[in-house]
């Protein structure tokens, strides 16, 4: 009787649980970019609060900046508000904060946060290093 309980338990917490997605995330896609910091993409990362856009990495692309706090940060384009559309985020002028022109909605540059609604959730960020004058964003 204890073990069919247990097995009925435990189907039971598996079909729960598979059901559970979060609709409103930016989909997980795996994220490997690297480039000497001379590449010329990436110019505009040599002085503090530049920022570039890279194509074809994470869903969107990428938006690397060099932050005056972080060093350099990075996120996907795929904005946060309704990433089921996958609307690119676009840098801003000066580029401290990027649009997403969908819904109006604004992310600081800084920290991924939404600044301007209807957003409220944070952009997604990829990992940065930087060794030997190479840039890697990872996930």
């Amino acid at each position: 009787m204890i073990k069919k309980f247990t097995t009925i338990l435990l189907l039971s917490l598996f079909f729960l649980s598979c059901g559970k997605t979060n609709e409103n995330a930016i989909p997980y896609v795996l994220v490997n970019f690297s480039a000497p910091l001379s590449d010329p993409r990436l110019s505009r990362l040599s002085a503090i609060g530049g920022a570039v856009t890279i194509e074809g990495y994470g869903v969107s692309g990428l938006i690397i900046y060099r932050s005056p706090t972080n060093g350099y940060v990075a996120y996907d384009r795929c904005s946060s508000y309704q990433p089921e559309n996958r609307c690119a985020i676009t840098l801003d002028s000066p580029t401290l904060t990027a649009t997403d022109p969908c819904s109006g909605s604004k992310f600081s540059l800084n920290d991924g946060s939404p600044v301007k609604a209807p957003a409220t959730r944070y952009l997604r960020a990829y990992s940065v290093n930087v060794s030997l004058n190479q840039i890697f964003v990872t996930n």
